[in-house]
């Protein structure tokens, strides 16, 4: 077993993934149009329990749309967070807006008490609308990012949302699956707090379509013009006619084929990635200085990535356990950098992050794929003892 390689994440094409692309190779549907996408978004619509879902190229795109949809553009702001991705961030600047960065919380996800302090403290009422004291530009919107696969605090974020009337879009590109199950929110996915959620199926996430993406909201009306823009803006059913700027945003038949077979397999893919945390985290007590990042109480979590927390007395940084495990041909893979630090954004505010920071220099991500063996994760346990 220590001779092969242990990749982080990996997708798990065990089910009709075959079958059904073949079927669209077989009818010469492969294009952006063909009766799979409406399949899968019907079928993630009604999985996720929202009013109806979009299927685009990638999460990226799904996200530039939502913001569209949000009205924001030229000389507006958007709340991020700043422990994320940065495709989360990037379709700010698609807009030609301007991000405002937030901490973490616990969760990794943005602090919601650090939010409520910014608008309380930083922005103003002007005509009905919030605007950043400092830039004297407007909030349009909130971007919260599901990281991992944890629910962010929901609950707070949208009391302080609707309070401000600041739109909510969640990034939850790598949260689908996860859900309430307790409070306000009981039985409500991640993607269908806010105004619109945004999914990715990229080759790492919990169920793949290669590279794609989904749109669902429970305003029919914001999903209309999600479709009318992904599919180039075109005002007429027959005739070449275009209104406005539109995009080639559209899912593939051949995408949505994978996507639906994959889908069916959503719920198995998440019973393994628990029983595998759970020997993870049970394993890890007996390793000083190393902790499981745990998941939000009230929620059933997808378990998409799990991530360690090393402390001062396990011995070793971040960077020297990943390159230690890649030794033993294991994967693991450090947090993102902090974005409000890349270079493209280094000019942008940045609101009081510490905990960010923290976190920043001290998680790695070890194997997770849904096809993990609890072998595998013995295995990788025991070489995290061996340092």
């Amino acid at each position: 077993m220590s001779e092969r390689f242990i990749p982080l994440s990996v997708p798990s094409l065990r089910g009709n993934e075959l079958k059904y692309v073949s079927q669209a190779i077989e009818t010469e549907w492969v294009s952006s149009a063909g009766s799979y996408i409406q399949e899968f978004e019907e079928n993630t619509m009604n999985y996720v329990g929202a009013r109806g879902a979009v299927a685009v190229q990638n999460g990226s795109s799904g996200l530039h749309i939502a913001l569209k949809l949000m009205d924001v553009s030229d000389g507006d702001e958007v709340i991020v967070p700043t422990l994320t991705f940065i495709a989360a961030v990037n379709p700010v600047k698609y807009c030609n807006a301007e991000p405002v960065f937030m901490d973490c919380d616990d969760s990794l996800g943005m602090d919601p008490s650090k939010l409520k302090k910014f608008f309380e403290e930083e922005c103003e009422n002007v005509n009905g609308a919030l605007r950043n004291k400092v830039t004297l530009k407007p909030i349009k919107a909130i971007v919260v990012v599901h990281v991992f696969g944890n629910m962010a605090d929901m609950e707070s974020i949208m009391e302080i949302a609707e309070k401000y009337q600041v739109p909510v879009i969640e990034d939850a590109t790598e949260a689908i699956g996860t859900y309430y199950t307790e409070g306000i929110f009981e039985g409500r996915y991640a993607g269908t707090i806010g105004n619109i959620g945004v999914y990715s199926f990229n080759g790492n996430k919990i169920m793949t379509t290669g590279g794609g993406g989904m749109i669902v909201s429970h305003d029919t009306n914001l999903l209309d013009r999600a479709r009318y823009l992904t599919t180039q803006a075109k005002s007429d059913p027959l005739y070449y006619i275009h209104d406005e700027v539109g995009y080639n945003y559209r899912m593939t038949n051949l995408q949505a084929a994978l996507g639906l077979a994959q889908l069916e397999q959503l719920e198995n893919f998440i019973a393994t990635k628990s029983k595998n945390y759970n020997i993870y985290k049970q394993e890890l007590k007996e390793i000083n200085g190393l902790e499981l990042l745990n998941f939000r109480k009230g929620t059933r979590p997808n378990y998409w990535f799990y991530g360690i927390a090393i402390k001062e007395s396990y011995g070793l940084h971040r960077h020297q356990l990943i390159e230690s495990l890649g030794n033993k041909k294991i994967q693991a893979r450090p947090i993102w950098d902090l974005i409000h630090q890349q270079k493209p954004y280094r000019d942008n505010q940045a609101y009081e992050i510490d905990q960010a920071k923290v976190y920043l220099n001290k998680i790695v991500n070890v194997p997770c794929s849904s096809n993990l063996s609890s072998e595998d994760v013995h295995y990788i346990v025991e070489s995290l003892k061996k340092q």
